[in-house]
């Protein structure tokens, strides 16, 4: 089975270059079940339930979030109703949503989608590691199991998919938006990369406008954001995962349509 997770979407130039390319990714790659980051898929800041039916429209058939999962009010409107979309499963009991979901693929295979937070250089919230068993247990005896690790150190983010490995199928960072190199499947046969990359505009600073964003380093003073828009590139992983006992057999990096100078 081969799986396609789409590092974070951010805003509307992610969105529409996931739209006119998803289908394609698709086709080519051969894949059977989709899942995006989409934390900043509203305006670089949360998700809304538009746009959530947006990427649904596009092929995604389900969404993670992050830490910045609360910045649209909107999702308070339907993250307890969307059994597609779920947010970081250590956030405290009572915050609305869920933290893993099963949804079922076209082939008729369960895929079990959850997602941690990290807690070095983000705000803190329950502890990743002691989250992971209870999270295990709750999911229970099922074979394809994709976790998606929200974090800013790579340190962290390693220590949680070694942590996880050989109990998961899959351990996929997002957060920083640049695409590590460090794809592999780990000794217990959990597929593993540090982070997926971004959806959205190539040429930018982690989806904002160059100019903008290299200001405020040079000058220290806040200047309002503005979204890139130039050279939008797709950015992910295909995870091929045996469909009888979770183990992944390959992960791929790809960035459609490719890297352009």
């Amino acid at each position: 089975m081969k799986i396609l997770f789409i590092g974070d979407v951010f805003a509307r130039p992610g969105r529409a270059v996931l739209r006119d390319n998803l289908q394609s990714i698709i086709e080519e790659y051969k894949i059977d079940f989709c899942i995006a980051n989409g934390e900043n898929s509203a305006g670089g800041k949360g998700i809304s339930r538009a746009v959530a039916q947006e990427l649904y429209e596009a092929g995604v058939e389900a969404i993670t979030l992050g830490n910045h999962a609360w910045d649209n009010k909107d999702v308070l409107s339907f993250i307890d109703t969307d059994p597609c979309i779920v947010r970081a499963y250590n956030y405290p009991p009572d915050v609305p949503g869920n933290g893993w979901t099963t949804v079922t693929a076209q082939n008729g295979c369960n895929i079990v989608v959850a997602q941690l937070c990290c807690r070095l250089f983000m705000t803190p919230i329950d502890c990743p590691f002691q989250a992971v068993d209870n999270m295990l247990e709750e999911i229970g005896n099922q074979a394809i199991i994709l976790v998606d690790i929200h974090g800013e150190a790579t340190s962290e983010k390693m220590a949680l998919g070694w942590y996880m490995n050989g109990r998961v199928s899959a351990v996929i960072g997002t957060h920083t938006h640049i695409p590590t190199a460090d794809e592999r499947i780990m000794s217990g046969g959990t597929a593993y990369i540090t982070d997926a990359g971004m959806t959205g505009a190539f040429d930018s600073i982690i989806g904002m406008d160059i100019e903008t964003a290299t200001s405020r380093f040079v000058t220290g003073m806040k200047v309002p954001f503005r979204i890139a828009k130039h050279n939008l590139k797709v950015a992910g992983v295909v995870i091929t995962v045996d469909e009888q006992n979770g183990k992944a057999e390959s992960i791929e990096r790809i960035l459609y349509p490719g890297a352009t100078v």
